[in-house]
């Protein structure tokens, strides 16, 4: 059912390798496709419910998985359009749409027949005789429906389907205000500004500016990429403040990209949608059906790690005072001093500086390092393709092959920052694996590294490298699925899960066998000395209490604002008072404070779910430790295991089953806590 009005490259994909054709693509054709998706879909489901014969899995759930290609391809295409490479186009149909996508989920949702022929399946499910992987997929979607309101009744159900509306206009407004607020901001500086910074920012910010139209001169941007580095070594005060505090304040300044009333409204309307549901806050929704099950659950994780991690900043911060004193800075210590004299306690304790390690950490190095690792766990190899267009030319393709040599996936890369671009780091499927549809896997992954100058190589800090291989850990979560049900696929596993593949693949990042291989110098070509390598590694639980209390104010905040049942009126007052009631040292920020917090605001997925990062990594330090316990991190047997269990089984099972199935045990958090240096 395609309307003649509709461009059919973005929903018949005919490229190379069934990709799309991005070059004949316009974004005038994104409208009329998403409403063609719409209609169609529509119409799949009421075909559906209408069906004479009585309900079966396979005339139902089944037949769900088969519907919405028209709609899943051109929003697909829309959405890596938007985060990607966004214009005032693009913004205005997200605003657009993106209360349509809600409302027609609840279109689907109402429709009583429909859910009728879902419900009679669930209630005699223990007579179907279905598979593991049939039960599971049951269990999806009778939950799906549930959730978007299909078992109320009248007002209740509009109510509901009125607040999702409300919700997603919301996400996508929260998320455009933060982008407004990184694109506009930028400072210019002069030669005379740059005292303390190393070679490699000065080119990054030479190359941001002549980017922007100022040869010449250096830009620092709010890009993650530049400002964190910029903050870590500029010796000029005045300007680190300057930049730290429009890095805190995005999303908080007045005016229309102010996201301060947004989160209000959010935090009310997500309260009253976990009430209609039938739970006592959305944070009992939202972990319902995840490995923490409860709210108090994650409150414990979070509480055991901030003690400890709370000391231990309090440590680094005294320490970071007595050198201020040392170097004749009498100032209170404040946010925009803490990573700069901790790297000069890092220089000096581990004796090592950004500039000597940057030269072995070839971006091209590190993207064959996380190939060949693929490799000898799981088989893969990857052949880079060209001429095929994609939605950006920074973007690169390959080709994916499995053990046999035969076709596995697509993985496209795009790794540069752009105006234009989302912040951040993240995976996404362009498409997901399927044997019902015959489809394999089309695997976006998207960084903001900082773009070198025009016929420059590109080069990353250990940290940036440590990304890479945590997105392409997504990445391998979607390209290895092997299930039947394309809602079962790839990365579609609860939320405390999703995180295992990425953080347990950034272990085999510094494997020495790795590390020699890939991380060798620009010139010499020779590996990372290493006594270099074991400063390095050394230092990674460095300044550790002042980035995990980063990460776990963050996470505690969300989980406060969503166990109330009420919503919260004024966030900024919530915010800070539950920050002194738990005692946050004053000189460290939330990682993500609550205006440009987008992993809950813009949209809901870690919505009471920001906690998952820790939770994974109780689960990945356990899992590596597997490795290292058999003395071997290409363990044959084990990565088999890993990859059956973990890496291809999608949502087949559930977490704690899958996590079982390849160690045997749930772990507790004593690998996490020793990893991170803190007992």
């Amino acid at each position: 059912m395609t309307d003649s009005n509709i461009n059919v490259a973005l929903t018949q994909w005919d490229g190379p390798f069934g990709m799309p054709r991005f070059d004949a693509i316009k974004d005038d054709d994104f409208g009329p496709a998403i409403r063609q998706g719409f209609k169609a879909n529509l119409a799949q489901a009421e075909e559906i419910a209408n069906n004479p014969d009585a309900p079966t899995f396979e005339n139902t759930i089944e037949a769900l998985e088969r519907t919405g290609e028209i709609l899943n391809r051109a929003a697909t295409l829309f959405f890596v359009k938007a985060g990607n490479d966004t214009n005032a186009t693009i913004q205005k149909l997200e605003r657009e749409f993106s209360p349509l996508f809600a409302r027609h989920a609840g279109e689907i949702a109402k429709n009583k027949k429909l859910f009728e022929r879902i419900d009679t399946l669930w209630n005699k499910r223990d007579a179907l005789n279905l598979t593991v992987e049939q039960a599971q997929l049951l269990k999806k979607h009778h939950k799906s429906f549930v959730r978007m309101g299909a078992a109320l009744e009248g007002e209740e159900q509009q109510k509901l389907i009125a607040v999702n509306e409300k919700l997603a206009g919301l996400g996508t407004q929260f998320g455009q205000n933060v982008l407004k607020d990184e694109a506009d901001w930028v400072m210019f500086l002069g030669q005379d500004d740059l005292t303390g910074l190393p070679t490699s920012l000065k080119d990054a910010m030479a190359s941001e500016a002549s980017s922007r139209g100022k040869d010449g001169q250096y830009a620092v941007t709010l890009s993650r990429s530049l400002v964190s580095p910029f903050l870590t070594h500029s010796d000029r005060r005045d300007l680190r403040e300057k930049a730290y505090k429009a890095w805190i304040a995005r999303g908080e300044n007045d005016g229309e990209s102010d996201n301060r009333p947004i989160i209000a409204e959010t935090l009310k309307l997500r309260a009253t949608r976990a009430k209609l549901l039938g739970h006592d806050s959305f944070a009992a929704l939202k972990l319902d059906g995840t490995m923490a099950k409860t709210p108090e659950a994650v409150n414990e994780l979070l509480q055991t790690v901030w003690e400890k991690a709370k000391t231990r900043a309090e440590e680094e911060a005294a320490d970071i005072e007595k050198l201020m004193r040392e170097s004749g800075d009498n100032a209170d210590l404040a946010g925009w001093d803490w990573r700069y004299y901790a790297e000069k306690i890092r220089s000096t304790r581990f004796a090592y500086s950004d500039d000597e390690v940057r030269p072995y950490m070839r971006l091209e190095n590190m993207i064959e390092a996380a190939f060949s690792v693929a490799g000898r766990l799981f088989g893969l190899k990857f052949e880079e393709k060209e001429g095929i267009p994609l939605h950006h030319p920074d973007a690169r393709i390959w080709e994916v092959k499995n053990a046999d040599g035969e076709h596995q996936a697509m993985f496209i890369g795009d790794y540069f920052a752009r105006p234009s671009k989302r912040s951040g780091a993240w995976m996404s499927a362009m498409q997901y694996q399927s044997k019902l549809l015959g489809k394999s896997a089309i695997i976006t992954n998207t960084m903001n590294f900082a773009k070198p100058p025009k016929g420059q190589e590109a080069f990353l800090s250990f940290d940036d490298a440590r990304t890479l291989f945590h997105e392409f850990g997504h990445a391998l979560h979607g390209m290895l699925s092997n299930v039947t049900y394309p809602s079962l696929s790839g990365t579609s596993v609860s939320r405390d899960f999703v995180e295992l593949p990425s953080q347990l693949y950034e272990h085999w990042m510094t494997v020495p066998a790795v590390m020699n291989e890939f991380a060798t110098h620009k010139e010499t070509g020779k590996p990372m000395p290493k006594a270099l390598l074991d400063k390095v590694l050394a230092a990674t639980t460095f300044n550790i209490g002042h980035d995990t209390v980063e990460y776990t104010t963050s996470a505690m905040v969300d989980m406060a604002y969503h166990q109330n049942d009420t919503g919260v009126e004024n966030p900024a007052a919530f915010e800070a008072e539950l920050l002194a009631k738990i005692g946050k040292p004053a000189p460290i920020a939330m990682r993500h404070r609550s205006p440009h917090f987008q992993h809950i605001f813009s949209g809901d997925g870690y919505a009471a779910g920001y906690y998952s990062y820790m939770w994974s990594e109780v689960l990945d330090a356990d899992a590596f430790l597997a490795f290292e316990e058999k003395g071997d991190a290409f363990d044959p047997e084990l990565a088999k295991r890993l990859l059956d269990n973990i890496y291809s089984s999608g949502a087949t099972m559930e977490p704690k089953d899958a996590y079982i199935g390849f160690r045997g045990k749930l772990p507790t958090p004593d690998a996490m806590l020793k990893g991170r240096g803190l007992i």
